[in-house]
């Protein structure tokens, strides 16, 4: 039985048997992947570039999209690279730096819708002290505790699961290195301790979604009393998108980490996978943003601002030798 200094590769799970399916899936995942990276980088720009958009909110919004960039960035291009040269290895420290930056990112992300409940709750429902309470330097010191709790966790994770000894071979029944998966590889009952760490992130997990709900409830008894129908459906239809999105990381997320392996099964965990790490970072923008009158003016903007550029730079004459 090999060992974890034996190991210098490990093998994804295949996304298709076939080599059309494969291929197809390479396609789909293609299509995703190049949505994500549009979505979420005309919202940094546009954030960044417009003055309008210089404010709490947007300032979270832009740390969002640059989470769900990288979120999305760490698998999906490993198994899009998998699909279409019909392989299924990564290397060892290639697994390593996958779960470590997929863990990073997700942990922050969460901790970061956690805050960004809190500023919506803080706006709508005190508005009177929202200028005191998400001022520049409060806004800027979550941020930098939601980057922060994710680097402490993914150090933790990464370094508690691969110091580990793996001795039941190298198959990962994951399209990317998944922390329940390298488990399973582990033949020494210190994987306990790991487990113990899992189940210490899913209660703080946890705990922030239960947060998240409770913000989200007071919003909408807060809504629920304004005059304005407009104003009530506005709320209503942002939030309930952000409410759903969030449930289905962190319902998908637990079952992943927490699920017993005696009643697990390849395509359910494939499935469950997908829903929480590939759908949200997809969605993000369309939620966060794309139904916001501003942001969309920004983007706009932004796209404008380009094709200008580009048909400038088209129209530009240029110079040969037959010219001087």
């Amino acid at each position: 039985m090999p060992n974890s200094s034996s190991i210098s590769e490990f093998l994804l799970l295949p996304l298709a048997d076939t080599r059309q399916l494969q291929l197809l899936h390479f396609w789909l995942l293609l299509g995703i992947y190049l949505a994500a990276l549009l979505g979420n980088g005309l919202i940094s720009t546009a954030v960044a570039c417009d003055r309008r958009l210089h404010t709490p909110m947007y300032f979270f919004l832009l740390n969002l999209a640059l989470l769900d960039l990288g979120s999305i960035s760490t698998t999906l291009p490993k198994a899009m690279a998998n699909a279409l040269w019909d392989t299924r290895a990564i290397s060892y420290a290639g697994c390593a730096a996958q779960l470590f930056f997929f863990s990073f990112f997700i942990s922050a992300e969460f901790s970061l819708l956690t805050i960004m409940s809190y500023d919506r709750y803080v706006a709508i429902c005190k508005p009177l002290h929202y200028g005191t309470l998400m001022d520049s330097r409060a806004c800027a010191t979550m941020a930098a505790a939601a980057w922060g709790s994710g680097l402490h966790n993914s150090l933790l994770h990464t370094a508690s699961t691969f110091s580990l000894p793996l001795c039941q071979g190298n198959v990962v029944n994951q399209f990317f290195c998944e922390i329940p998966q390298i488990l399973k590889l582990s033949c020494s009952v210190f994987y306990l301790r790991e487990v113990f760490f899992l189940i210490f992130s899913a209660v703080l997990f946890f705990g922030c979604f239960v947060f998240i709900v409770v913000s989200y409830v007071q919003i909408f008894m807060a809504v629920l009393r304004m005059p304005s129908e407009q104003g009530r459906h506005k709320a209503f239809s942002t939030c309930l998108p952000h409410l759903a999105v969030v449930s289905l990381t962190i319902i998908t997320g637990m079952y992943a980490y927490l699920n017993p392996p005696s009643v697990s099964s390849p395509s359910m965990d494939l499935m469950v996978s997908v829903l929480y790490s590939v759908v949200p970072p997809a969605v993000n923008p369309l939620i966060y943003s794309m139904r916001n009158s501003e942001v969309k003016d920004a983007v706009r903007k932004v796209i404008t601002r380009c094709v200008s550029k580009a048909v400038k730079a088209v129209n530009c004459p240029s110079f040969g030798i037959h010219d001087i």
